[in-house]
């Protein structure tokens, strides 16, 4: 039994398989072990694992072809793991050497937490630094930001597996119970992670490190460009699920978090209203009244008031005022600058109804 397992997904992920699995092999800890969990490839991707796997026990090849998405195929490897931490690790992804060095000390130093992400270089597909993928430090912002969009690097996250097998776990289900059976979502793909790290990190249990774990590979396949309406409706979803159960479990007033938020680095119309200052203010006393004023809630808060207004140059200019004081994260000026260039036609728009109480 190793002490980490890792799950690497792929389905015709030839191209970057070889770099992922060598960045994992070049790790400063050495007891862990790689599953390579195989989606029907047909492109060489499953001979290629089996190749590493002759050189390194350590790495392991599974098929699960007939596994219902990424949620199914993830689960699978969940069922198979034997562990003290379960890691993930995408085919397309380079683990920077001290990954997981860093998250064991993040573990040891903070024992409630169950998940443990941090920070990301973004590469384009030849390896080339595009940017960086910047996300909220703190657990009480965590859980805030969970409300508005997903603050966890799921290729860069590692969960603690005891309260896994302990709480019931999986990936695109609801694991809370807090709504009522008709109410509850299922999350097969394209956001599972989000409905799986926002739960968790509504409760506290969710630690980013402010250090770089990997680089995260950004090209032309990757889900956010090939599925982006469907995964931000997606996405939309599971932050009014959220929502709803936060509001129950804290017992604090029901608000609509569309206005607010800013899935895939985008700005959303809900019902062509341009104005939610009334809206921000019940929001920000339920936020208020479960995580306290702490300064990391405040700074969370400025920004979803800053985006509350849909008449660009209140936006603009309340955005400029916010960044003055806050260094910016990754989705929070684009969501912005999305809005902006909406005025010229072709630009892509999203539109939601309110969610009605």
């Amino acid at each position: 039994m190793a002490r980490i397992d890792i799950l690497l997904p792929v389905k015709n992920g030839k191209d970057y398989l070889a770099e992922a699995i060598d960045s994992v092999i070049a790790q400063t800890y050495t007891d862990w072990r790689l599953l390579v969990l195989d989606h029907g490839s047909t492109d060489g991707s499953v001979e290629l694992a089996q190749a590493y796997h002759a050189r390194d026990p350590r790495i392991e090849v599974h098929s699960f072809p007939q596994a219902k998405g990424l949620s199914g195929l993830l689960n699978c490897g969940i069922d198979i793991a034997d562990c003290e931490f379960i890691m993930r690790h995408d085919a397309d992804d380079i683990c920077l050497p001290d990954r997981m060095a860093l998250t064991l000390a993040a573990f040891e130093a903070q024992p409630e937490s169950i998940v443990v992400s941090g920070q990301a270089d973004v590469i384009d597909a030849a390896g080339n630094k595009l940017d960086d993928l910047l996300l909220p430090v703190g657990t009480a912002r965590i859980g805030a930001a969970s409300l508005f969009r997903n603050p966890v690097s799921h290729p860069a996250s590692t969960l603690r597996f005891d309260p896994v097998q302990k709480m019931g776990v999986r990936y695109g289900a609801d694991i809370l119970k807090i709504l009522p059976e008709d109410q509850r979502i299922d999350v097969p793909a394209l956001a599972e992670d989000y409905f799986l790290f926002g739960q968790l990190a509504i409760l506290g249990k969710v630690t980013n490190l402010p250090q770089k774990l990997l680089k995260y590979r950004w090209h032309g396949k990757n889900i956010s460009i090939t599925s982006f309406t469907e995964q931000m409706e997606v996405s939309l979803a599971i932050s009014r699920s959220l929502t709803r159960s936060f509001c129950a479990m804290h017992n604090v007033p029901w608000f609509d978090p569309a206005p607010f938020c800013n899935h895939g680095g985008i700005l959303m119309d809900v019902g062509g209203k341009r104005n939610f200052d009334a809206e921000f203010e019940n929001m920000a006393r339920s936020v208020r009244k479960v995580f306290g004023a702490l300064p990391e809630i405040e700074r969370e808060l400025r920004y979803r008031k800053a985006i509350a207004t849909r008449n660009w140059a209140s936006l603009l200019w309340r955005y400029n005022r916010f960044r003055a004081g806050d260094v910016t994260e990754t989705g929070e000026w684009h969501a912005v600058r999305g809005w902006l260039v909406r005025r010229y036609p072709g630009k892509r728009r999203i539109s939601v109804a309110p969610e009605l109480v």
